[in-house]
Formats: C-alpha cells, structure tokens, sequence
C-alpha cells in the first residue's frame, strides 16, 4: 500500500499510466468488452466498476487540452443519440474530477473497438452497465 494512491490502481495500471507519453490512450472497459483480443496489454480490475476506475485513473492522469475530444465512449447500437447511464455518470466524473475537464465524444461501435486496439493499455473491469466503456488520451503533466 502506498499513502495518498486510490487502492484499486494496481502495480500494473501504475506501471500503465507513468509509461504513457502525452497523446497516448487508455481504454477502461466493461466486463462485456473483449479486452484479451483487442490487442494491447490488458489489465484486470475485476470487482471495480468502469467508474471507480475513471474517478482513480484520473487522480493521476491529465486528460490531453490539445485536442478535440480527450474522452471517447461508444454509441448505443441503432440508437446514437442515447445516453447510456454509465456514460452519463462518466461526464460527470470527468466535469468533477478532471484537471481540464472535456465533453465526452460518442463514437460508433465498430470506431470504437478500432481506437481501443490503438490504446496504450485496457482496463478491463468488472462493469456490468452495458456500454460503461470510455477511452482516455492522456495530456502532458505539467510543473505545477
């Protein structure tokens, strides 16, 4: 255990985010999402919801003030303009908690899975809302 840390950021996820350079995501998944498959390194956070995860993920990680849409989610199938609890509660978290806080932007499935295979990393937790998956570009830290 370490003071000051959420303690649900394992080795691993620490180990994640400091080896992410500015511009680089991460993906934070549910428990649906195929998180083994998609490619990049996957990192199990069983038993924490995707927005535990968000809330700790972005403790320490900037979210990136250089581009449009630092926060992607994924549109609900054949309904593009719903708004997911999950993803509701995500905006939230991000306006609260956020260095810089940014709209969320939703992209179409199949999009989706594309940015998520260009990810860093996945965090693959234990959510079960359906589409409680977001994807994060990290920012740069600065000295202040």
């Amino acid at each position: 255990m370490l003071r000051g840390l959420d303690p649900i950021l394992t080795p691993d996820l620490l180990y994640a985010l400091r080896a992410m350079g500015h511009g680089d995501t991460i993906a934070i998944v549910d428990a649906n999402f195929p998180g083994e498959s998609t490619g990049p390194t996957c990192i199990r956070l069983g038993g924490v919801d995707a927005s535990a995860a968000l809330r700790a993920v972005l403790s320490l990680m900037p979210l990136d003030t250089f581009v449009d849409a630092p926060a992607h989610v994924m549109q609900v199938v054949g309904d593009p303009e719903a708004i997911p609890e999950a993803v509701a509660e995500f905006q939230q978290i991000i306006n609260a908690h956020a260095d810089a806080p940014a709209e969320i932007a939703a992209v179409e499935r199949f999009a989706f899975y594309d940015l998520a295979k260009a990810a860093f990393a996945i965090v693959q937790t234990g959510e079960r809302r359906l589409y409680g998956n977001i994807i994060l570009t990290k920012g740069v830290v600065t000295d202040q």
